[in-house]
């Protein structure tokens, strides 16, 4: 038998080149910025401070909602206070401060919350819904009327189909033509406040309603009062109005040089006209909005039902009976107002998965991890679970 000698060879000689791992399936995903759902929404509405603020993109009269809110109140804090504090109480300043606030606050509740926007099918789920409507088969029939019924509380309520959301509108939905969204329990679209008005912001929209309300006969009554204390003073009502011109900027610009000097002579020479004509034009038409509103509170209605009729028998069905009211009126005004507030279901802040990567976890897409289960396992579940017991 022959003897073989094997030379060694040394590994860091040979020239081969090592093969370079493949890039990880995630490597992609990491060099590019992940996108929230605000900056691909649907919607005709836009965001602002990273999709915590929402507004419909019509919003261009919000402004001028809060400049008439500050400028009337302004104009009542520098020139009317002073005077009746002087000569009626210093509540006075103390009362219109907190309905100053209420007014603000809920003006910009109702504004930058979501009103109940219901997020659109995916494209599985509207195939699926247009199956289920279109089962026929046969291309020249034509389906029935995209529509629903259900039962609530023995009243027949339709559900309609969206054809912009691809969804089946739960009952008291309506579709936002402005904002091109479904809105829950939707009231109106309040072009005021710059938003839709629906399930979440509704109590809001009432608090701000009835607090303008409240300040702005507020507001009316002590410019009344300053008027006729004035006239007193003089030589009347008319020669005090004459008396003094409507300034009001220019006696401010005056009387910054000498604050004590503003407060004794400013609040008595400038012209509550300017208040006095925005309160009076304007209160009617807020008292009567807000007595409407508070109807509609008591009855657990939408402004929406109650312009279509849908529970008053203008469609000619004299037994429809409105399924959502509890028929007391302490009870629906809490449950409008007073009841839990329901989640946002848009998730604007929420981050948009990348469609079509199979390496994708459910921790990468944030969201919640699954376990299937199938019979057999369940079926040994229960076996182990009895055969414990019998033990």
């Amino acid at each position: 038998m022959k003897n073989c000698e094997y030379q060694q060879i040394d590994p860091r000689a040979l020239s081969t080149p090592t093969p370079t791992p493949p890039p990880p399936p995630c490597a992609k995903r990491k060099t590019q910025r992940p996108r929230r759902k605000w900056e691909v929404f649907p919607g005709r509405n836009r965001f602002y401070c990273d999709g915590r603020i929402i507004v419909a993109r019509q919003s261009g009269v919000l402004p001028l909602t809060l400049g008439l809110i500050l400028v009337t109140s302004g104009l009542f804090f520098i020139f009317d206070c002073p005077f009746l504090v002087v000569h009626l109480t210093s509540c006075i300043p103390v009362i219109g401060g907190v309905l100053f606030v209420f007014v603000v606050v809920s003006l910009l509740q109702t504004s930058f919350t979501d009103p109940g926007i219901l997020p659109r099918a995916t494209p599985d789920e509207a195939a699926d819904i247009e199956k289920q409507i279109d089962n026929s088969g046969s291309s020249t029939y034509r389906p029935p009327p995209r529509t629903k019924e259900i039962v609530i509380n023995e009243q027949v309520v339709k559900l309609k189909y969206c054809f912009t959301c691809k969804i089946f509108r739960p009952p008291r939905t309506s579709h936002c033509s402005l904002c091109d969204n479904c809105v829950e329990r939707f009231d109106h679209h309040c072009p005021w406040v710059g938003n839709c008005v629906g399930k979440r912001n509704y109590r809001f929209f009432y608090t701000f309603i009835v607090s303008l309300s409240f300040l702005t006969a507020f507001i009316f009554g002590c410019v009344i009062t300053h008027l006729t204390l004035r006239a007193q003073d003089e030589k009347g009502l008319v020669y005090a109005l004459q008396e003094s011109p409507a300034r009001y900027p220019f006696h401010l610009a005056a009387c910054v040089p000498s604050l004590t000097w503003h407060m004794n002579v400013c609040s008595v020479k400038h012209n509550p006209q300017t208040e006095l004509v925005v309160c009076f034009f304007s209160i009617w038409s807020i008292l009567g909005l807000s007595g409407f509103h508070t109807y509609l509170v008591a009855s657990n209605l939408t402004t929406n039902e109650d312009i279509k009729g849908s529970w008053s028998g203008k469609r000619g069905a004299e037994d429809s009976v409105n399924p959502y009211s509890y028929n007391n009126i302490f009870t629906n005004c809490c449950v409008v107002l007073c009841g839990p507030m329901p989640p946002s279901l848009i998730d604007r802040r929420g981050f948009v998965p990348e469609d079509g990567d199979p390496q994708a976890t459910p921790q990468e897409l944030d969201l919640p991890p699954f376990v299937a289960k199938n019979d057999t396992n369940m079926e040994e579940n229960c076996q182990d679970f009895a055969l414990s017991c019998t033990a």
